[in-house]
């Protein structure tokens, strides 16, 4: 094992000294379980100050609601303990859903509220008329350990977010330079698509770490819009940079020399300019390179070729992309003004898309794997009158929404359980013989640190957390449920029993109803992305640009694991998400667009209507559907190329081109005037 480091020592000191602060005020003004404040001290510490005073918050929130829910459902269904487990375990289920559908930090809020209503109900179930007091007394003690842990963490050395947040953010930017020098160069040394796949998993990171941000100590704060803004465009390079890569790539496989050579210098130029970090060089030259990109595109007209068309094509998303870099550099400017106190106010108006991917089938499953799971644990504990029963409901609730975000949760669940049972030796030395023999505080501060400083320091450690978290976390606990005064052998079982027993139903009823594999969840992601574009085309769903980009790059992100996961022989590696954005992003843009068309919009009625029946038969490809709408694709472009008057008439014909470049790649090349349907390789 390696040797402690320094930042490893104060996070575990400044939490054990969070969580004996919290314990000593539980102790003093006579809190029933004390324990549980030091339990939460322990359970909402982080090692930056931003996501602990975060978790604080929504903890706070959470469990009060949770409370509130027990007050409401106890009372009425005291004298019917079926229909009151049904009903927690109702609401722990409705509140998990919730929870899966806000894929923010956040969503702790409406985990917590489900399961702190277990925490309260369940052991005042033999004595309704207390449920008031025993409901007070957990929030008391859970929101005095949250305000020790956040008073401590904010003021003892706080940690701020700010400098792993830029260094990610700094990482992305490079990312994003390297695969612009890639998509520009005549002779690029390419990335794979799996690289390219991994920055849409940092703008996603970036985007969830942002949410911290408002809570954090540091001027970093105050540039959470700025932060969102540039995330943002960062999402929409991805599909500008693939779409230059392919146009590139599509000019040299006509064979025209000279269009390559033409646009060579002054991809050489977009190159060294997208490297630079100076603010004069964006603004001063970003106009200038736009008007070369201009003068460099053909003329469109009826009789526009191919080559034509995707020189078109090339210009505006080159055009598109030298906007984005130049917003790009102006943000991070802005955000290095903010860290020094003086962002500027056009900077804090700032905003981005908050849009994520949501997988309302997925939460549903989970959300009744949960509650069933309570249900079970409930069932057993009122057949069999197991005077510690509640325990096991109880933990069966709290593991079930832990992992509920994994594919497979059951993994996570049984490594909980076996550390549960590592714990019990240790938990019965300090309930039966250590605790009973302490008469002061100071004794058991002493008592206490050996363990918890040891523990602090695991929890700190990314490759220990796994399995530490559940140690502290179960030795936590069986104190907290624990009458530490009047502890005995028997009720150490009957409790440590309870959590076991809990813990095992969580994985059983996980395993049977909620585990799903990797490449399922792939598939549901690629069909996901399917349905929206479908619903596109059909007019059901408008969407932004930078809305239906930040989606489908969270989509990304989440693919990106679960196809490598998937395995080679999966035949998920056929699916190309990037392409798929790319051609819902041009979807988007003809909706936009089709206002400023003439005579030429009536074409892209029928169009929309084929690409919408596309998308909807996916992952199956009919060769005469696709024929179909290889034919639309083509009377479109002929009718906009035609329609010399209309004011979308470019921005229109480079949405039409990129989506034939990159459905059919291999089709012959576009002609200006009408053949017979080409037949497709």
């Amino acid at each position: 094992m390696k040797l402690v480091s320094a930042a490893e020592a104060l996070f575990s000191v400044k939490c054990f000294a969070a969580a004996m602060l919290a314990l000593y005020i539980a102790m003093r003004i006579g809190l029933p379980r004390p324990y549980w404040a030091m339990t939460t001290a322990y359970i909402v510490a982080a090692p930056f100050s931003g996501p602990t005073r975060s978790k604080g918050l929504y903890r706070a929130v959470g469990t009060i609601v949770g409370a509130l829910a027990a007050l409401v459902l106890v009372p009425p269904l005291s004298n019917a303990p079926e229909l009151l487990a049904l009903a927690l375990a109702l609401w722990i289920g409705a509140c998990l859903y919730v929870s899966l559908l806000d894929r923010t930090p956040r969503s702790y809020t409406f985990m917590l509220a489900g399961y702190t209503a277990g925490l309260v109900a369940f052991p005042a179930v033999g004595a309704p008329a207390h449920i008031f007091d025993i409901a007070l007394a957990r929030v008391e003690e859970i929101v005095l350990g949250i305000g020790c842990a956040t008073l401590v963490h904010s003021l003892v050395f706080p940690q701020s977010l700010g400098p792993v947040i830029l260094a990610r953010l700094d990482h992305a930017l490079q990312d994003a330079r390297h695969w612009i020098g890639d998509a520009l160069r005549p002779a690029p040394d390419r990335r794979n698509a799996q690289d390219r796949r991994q920055l849409a998993a940092d703008i996603t990171e970036l985007r969830l770490m942002a949410t911290h941000l408002p809570f954090d100590t540091s001027h970093l704060r105050w540039t959470a819009n700025a932060i969102h803004a540039l995330q943002e465009r960062l999402a929409a390079m991805m599909p500008l940079l693939s779409a230059i890569e392919d146009r590139l790539a599509a000019l040299c496989a006509l064979g025209d020399g000279a269009a390559v050579a033409r646009w060579g210098a002054l991809l050489h130029e977009l190159t060294a300019w997208s490297a630079e970090r100076d603010a004069d060089p964006a603004a001063a030259r970003a106009a200038g390179l736009r008007a070369a990109i201009a003068a460099h595109a053909p003329a469109l007209g009826r009789a526009a070729s191919w080559r034509d068309l995707i020189e078109v094509n090339l210009a505006a998303r080159l055009c598109a992309l030298v906007d984005v870099c130049a917003e790009c550099r102006a943000l991070r400017l802005h955000i290095d003004a903010g860290v020094h106190g003086s962002l500027p106010e056009a900077a804090r108006r700032q905003g981005g898309t908050r849009a994520l991917h949501l997988d309302r089938g997925l939460a549903l499953i989970s959300a009744a794997a949960a509650a069933i799971g309570t249900l079970v644990c409930c069932a057993f504990w009122i057949l069999t009158g197991w005077p510690s029963g509640a325990a096991a409901p109880m933990m069966a609730a709290i593991l079930c929404c832990f992992f509920a975000t994994q594919d497979d949760p059951v993994p996570f669940i049984k490594v909980f359980l076996m550390y549960t049972i590592y714990a019990i030796p240790l938990c019965a030395l300090y309930l039966l013989v250590l605790l009973p023999a302490v008469h002061s505080f100071e004794m058991l501060m002493l008592v206490c640190a050996p363990t918890f400083l040891v523990m602090g320091v695991l929890i700190a450690r990314p490759s220990t957390y796994p399995r530490a978290m559940p140690f502290l976390f179960a030795f936590a606990a069986t104190l907290a449920m624990q009458d530490t005064n009047n502890a005995n052998l028997v009720s150490f079982l009957n409790s440590t029993l309870a959590q076991v027993f809990g813990l095992t139903v969580a994985a059983v009823c996980t395993g049977v109803f909620r585990t799903v594999s990797a490449g399922w969840t792939a598939r549901r992601l690629l069909n996901a992305g399917w349905t929206e574009m479908a619903r596109l085309g059909n007019g059901e769903l408008t969407a932004t640009v930078f809305e239906f980009s930040a989606r489908m790059v969270d989509r990304i992100a989440l693919l990106t694991p679960r196809l490598a996961l998937a395995g080679a022989g999966d035949d998920l590696q056929a699916a190309d998400a990037l392409l798929d954005l790319r051609v819902g992003l041009n979807m988007v843009q003809l909706a936009e667009s089709k206002a400023g068309l003439g005579r030429s919009q009536a074409a892209l009625g029928p169009l929309m209507a084929h690409l919408a029946r596309h998308f909807a038969a996916r992952p199956a490809l009919d060769p005469a559907r696709q024929r179909r709408l290889l034919r639309a694709l083509d009377n479109a472009l002929r009718s906009v190329c035609a329609d010399g008057a209309a004011s979308a008439q470019r921005v229109v014909a480079a949405a039409l081109t990129s989506i034939r470049r990159d459905l059919f790649p291999h089709a012959p090349a576009y002609r200006a005037s009408p053949l017979p349907a080409p037949e497709l390789p």
